[in-house]
């Protein structure tokens, strides 16, 4: 999966030309999370980048409220014909959250913060973080060093590579996941294998 910075452009067109680019089976850490999710009674729930609502519908089923954010209006539309729900689904950026000011018991954010700047990453953790209920739990799926792209094409700062023109990418470690996410009721991390090498970084909002 190759995405680049979120610009509306790039998305819009993406999904216009690719339809339902992933398919419709939940991605493997939209399954592990669910699971958990269920484990901890999670009843409502954001995902920021809902895209067409491939890793939404799994939530759903098992009882669960789901919230989405998402930057193409034709996924958005996407979303509401293939699976005809009601949910709530923002159109913008993930840079723009929050946008609403309800508190959510879990958040899942997957494979969407690598795609951001320092800054912006740093943003989007804290307005997730923001938007957890007392005890609640964000999960986000991040690419791995490990990863066959690491270290190709444009060097644009530590660990982040320009593949090729508009698609740049952060690479995460162990360490960079601490760094990053430590502040925020980091608690695990765990190694997945989809069509990338990825990480689960689970977090916790602690009274």
């Amino acid at each position: 999966m190759i995405m680049t910075k979120e610009k509306p452009e790039f998305w819009e067109k993406s999904f216009v030309e690719k339809q339902e680019m992933w398919g419709f089976e939940p991605s493997k850490s939209a399954v592990l999370t669910k699971e958990f999710f269920v484990e901890k009674s999670v009843k409502n729930m954001l995902i920021p980048g809902i895209g067409y609502g491939r890793n939404a519908q799994i939530f759903r089923e098992n009882g669960i409220n789901v919230t989405g954010i998402e930057i193409s209006k034709t996924a958005i539309e996407m979303a509401r014909k293939h699976y005809r729900t009601d949910m709530a689904i923002y159109h913008g950026s993930v840079t723009d959250m929050p946008f609403d000011h309800n508190q959510y018991d879990g958040i899942f954010c997957y494979a969407l913060i690598h795609l951001l700047d320092s800054d912006e990453r740093k943003k989007l953790i804290a307005d997730c973080y923001n938007q957890l209920t007392d005890n609640g739990y964000m999960v986000f799926t991040a690419i791995s060093k490990e990863a066959p792209t690491y270290g190709q094409g444009k060097l644009i700062s530590d660990d982040r590579y320009e593949i090729f023109e508009g698609v740049r990418m952060f690479f995460y470690d162990r360490e960079s996941i601490a760094a990053e996410f430590g502040g925020a009721g980091l608690f695990e991390i765990v190694e997945v294998i989809e069509n990338f090498p990825f990480f689960l970084i689970k977090c916790r909002k602690n009274k």
